[in-house]
């Protein structure tokens, strides 16, 4: 498997339960020599690493094994023609090896297969194709695709929730056995008076034995290999208190002699208990986990399965997975468009509102593009693939969601440099707390001291602490992916919320970003008609902006035009009927000797309005005077108060004239303006505006890429260029103003929820453990039970995960359209 230098590779991990197996991992990774930064993330369970030689995925996935934490890998299976000999065997082992995902690749030239071995998740088969293709073979796979990871996650959680209900089923007979005479004194003596104390005890050790190693054996599976490595987690704190209340209770029951008489008591119910409430609480765990992925699988769900394809004459359906580039995909009525392409015939409407939020079906015919999931109408395309796999915009949002939600903000840094020592201090507390009570302790010690020791290892356990930021991430940053909000980089949720500043481009970003002609003045003894048809045709032979806007309001049939010339700066000019007709700027008038005076007030109040000013001349004489303007969104006005009511500032950085900017910027109640700037002036007029604080930039095109990448925050909107988009933090679908506000206030949201997160999750540590130690036993006689413990850890991760759950229904804060 090869990479790139500097290359980011996501790994889905296995095992991780806690806040401590991040660290665990996190650890591992950046212990590779040519790892720059690994990111663990532990609500998705997976693992962003960015490095560069000598560090590779193999390197990186046996790091983790070494650690206990493996990688999650599948194999599939492919068959391949053409190969005649054992060099083609070496073509097309190093041709799959060099797709991005693929760990190993092997070849067997007598049954023409390949098996690979690739990331679950992090493989694109079309990729694999075509470097095959590439290397001058053909290959299929042979294999049914593996099992989408939301089906994983559900056969998980229906896992978890069998173990979870076989362990209640066997735990509930030792706590009626054991706690019912605690609750209900007449039951304790009818359990003496019939079957006796110690086949009760016989009872409870049977049905616990069950339970631990039945249901409970996964905590001892995970929980003591970690603890010998010197790396506890989660499981290994369960493993020993469970344990611990265990092993008492055997010498309780069978060698009774070993411990005093007041302290011959059994903790069957414990250790039991704790495995169900653990068992409850990662069942319960797992289901909201699987709700927090739902952004992902809705935008997944937006991809065909299948896609008919023209090959030898004949249309076949095959696997989305197995269309290649420049395969020609036929469309039917009301099917979801497979692949990005070029319609080569047919004509219909596609519904593009999963990308554009706009409802209204765009018309598609010959040479129109077309973009994967999108929804066709009633006609039939013929659409030639230019994009399959991970190449399509539809794959490279989901690369978008999957990265943020997979990002480390920096308030996570803070939490992991405590979570990591965590556990072991946790261990150390129990011991103390056992030690104490031995030493200090009221007869029983030895029952008060197992007591206290085992409560404090379950209630510690930082389930909630390694959920608080994640979660919040992934829901936030899915319901984003709904809004059309699409964060690039997690960390801009956090970085956000410093922004003083909005800086904003005009031109598409502002504006609609396609000038349209408002104005024309005629002259006297003018006709409307037959100037607007003379101009058309002229300016039809021009590229610009302003040219299209003319022509467009025009309409077809346009007189035959020739000797055409376009003088740079200045205007066009053309023969139409004979007639020499001019179009452009006062200076071109003022050049030929035209006179404008009659036309020139009209002119001056256009552009006092924010309009480009033009005069139009036959033959010499001035016969009107135009206006074209690009028209602000409608949407431009509301966004940039939401963003006033959010206490920032706005700015409006522009290449137009000043008098053009100022008209617009008053319009829509801007702070500052920045007019007349080239590219480079936009990064300066950005570093003017720092003084202030942090900034974001909002723009469309590739001149807006530097004060993108220059800016705190580079917010791109999704209909402008992709160098654009690449240059941003945060990236919109649609194209209007709306999506900046959607972004702001889903920032606040998630930050606020996160704190929430955190405060519980700490809180509850704090609180609870000097609870559990007994601290509070000598004066107010509290002592927390384990079983009471175990409850309270599982109903802190659950707290955690329904709060971040909230952010699903998140509003936007102004009208608009949710585009996945």
């Amino acid at each position: 498997m090869q990479f790139k230098p500097d290359e980011t590779l996501r790994l889905p991990v296995e095992g991780m339960t806690c806040a401590a197996c991040v660290g665990r991992v996190e650890q591992a990774l950046t212990a590779v020599d040519g790892v720059e930064t690994a990111a663990v993330n532990l609500a998705s369970e997976t693992a962003q690493i960015h490095f560069h030689a000598p560090a590779n995925a193999q390197g990186l996935i046996a790091a983790l094994d070494k650690a206990g934490y493996p990688a999650r890998q599948t194999d599939r299976r492919l068959s391949v023609t053409g190969m005649t000999c054992a060099s083609c065997v070496g073509h097309v082992e190093r041709a799959l090896a060099s797709v991005p995902g693929v760990i190993a690749a092997q070849v067997n030239l007598a049954s023409e297969t390949a098996q690979i071995t690739v990331i679950e998740g992090g493989f694109d088969p079309a990729a694999a194709l075509g470097a095959v293709k590439q290397a001058g073979y053909e290959a299929t796979f042979t294999d049914a695709a593996p099992v989408p990871a939301e089906n994983r996650k559900e056969a998980e959680a229906q896992a978890l929730k069998r173990k979870f209900f076989l362990a209640a089923v066997l735990a509930l007979p030792v706590f009626i056995l054991e706690m019912g005479g605690h609750l209900f004194a007449p039951f304790h003596h009818w359990i003496y008076a019939t079957i006796g104390q110690q086949n009760s005890w016989l009872v409870q050790f049977v049905l616990t034995t069950l339970v631990l190693i039945g249901p409970g054996r996964v905590f001892y599976q995970k929980g003591l290999p970690a603890l010998l490595r010197g790396a506890p987690d989660m499981n290994a704190l369960v493993a020993v208190g469970t344990a611990a209340a265990y092993g008492f209770s055997l010498v309780a029951t069978f060698l009774p002699s070993l411990l005093p008489v007041a302290s011959r008591a059994v903790y069957y119910e414990s250790a039991a208990v704790i495995v169900v409430l653990i068992l409850m609480g990662r069942t319960l765990e797992a289901r909201a986990k699987g709700r927090t992925g739902a952004a992902i699988r809705k935008l997944v769900g937006l991809q065909p399965k299948t896609a008919s394809v023209e090959r030898d004459g004949t249309t076949t359906d095959i696997a989305l997975e197995d269309v290649a580039q420049g395969d020609i995909v036929l469309v039917r009525p009301g099917e979801r468009v497979a692949v990005d392409g070029t319609v080569l015939s047919g004509q219909s409407y596609v519904d593009e509102s999963m990308i554009t939020g706009e409802p209204i079906p765009v018309t598609k015919q010959a040479g129109a593009t077309v973009v994967g999931g999108t929804v066709n109408g009633t006609g039939a395309l013929r659409v030639r693939a230019d994009k399959v796999g991970t190449d399509t915009m539809l794959a490279q949002i989901i690369r978008m969601v999957e990265d943020a939600q997979g990002a480390k903000l920096p308030i996570q840094a803070q939490v992991d440099r405590i979570t990591l020592w965590f556990v072991p201090a946790v261990m150390a507390a129990a011991a103390l707390t056992v030690l104490a009570w031995l030493v200090f302790g009221p007869a029983p010690a030895l029952t008060h001291a197992l007591v206290a020791g085992v409560a404090v290892l379950i209630i510690a356990c930082p389930c909630a602490m390694g959920l608080a930021t994640p979660t919040s991430i992934m829901v936030g940053t899915g319901r984003g992916a709904e809004l059309g909000v699409l964060f690039r980089k997690g960390d801009a949720l956090q970085t956000l919320q410093g922004i003083k500043t909005v800086a904003l481009d005009k031109t598409g970003t502002l504006t609609e970003g396609r000038p349209v002609l408002t104005d024309l003045v005629l002259a006297e003894g003018s006709d409307r008609d037959d100037v607007l048809r003379k101009i058309a045709a002229v300016e039809a032979q021009s590229e610009h902006p302003i040219a299209a806007a003319i022509v467009a309001a025009a309409g077809a049939d346009l007189p035959e035009m020739e000797n055409f010339g376009s003088v740079t700066g200045y205007g066009v000019l053309g023969t139409v009927d004979g007639q020499r007709v001019m179009v452009g700027a006062a200076r071109l008038m003022i050049r030929r000797k035209v006179d404008i005076a009659a036309l020139e007030p009209a002119a001056r109040a256009m552009a006092e309005q924010g309009k480009t000013p033009l005069y139009a001349a036959i033959d010499g004489h001035l016969v009107a005077a135009l206006a074209v303007s690009d028209p602000i969104k409608p949407t431009s006005a509301a966004a940039i108060a939401a963003l006033h009511r959010m206490g920032l500032k706005v700015a409006m950085l522009t290449g137009d004239n000043q008098a053009t900017a100022q008209a617009i910027a008053k319009d829509l109640g801007i702070d500052h303006v920045a007019a007349d700037l080239l590219p480079k002036g936009k990064v300066d007029a950005l570093d003017g505006l720092r003084s202030a604080g942090p900034l974001a930039f909002v723009g469309d095109g590739i001149n807006d890429a530097p004060a993108l990448a220059a800016a705190d925050i580079g917010i791109a909107i999704g209909t402008g260029t992709d160098v654009a988009i690449e240059s941003a933090d945060v990236v919109l679908m649609s194209g209007d103003l709306t999506g900046v506000v959607s972004a702001f206030d889903l920032s606040a949201r998630v930050m606020r929820n996160i704190r929430q997160n955190l405060f519980w999750a700490f809180g509850y540590n704090t609180v609870l453990i000097p609870v559990a130690a007994g601290l509070f036993y000598p004066a107010l006689g509290w002592q927390l039970s384990p079983m009471l413990a175990a409850g309270a850890m599982a109903m802190s991760s659950i707290f955690v995960l329904t709060n971040a759950l909230r952010l699903r229904f998140v509003q936007p804060v102004l009208p608009g359209k949710e585009t996945a």
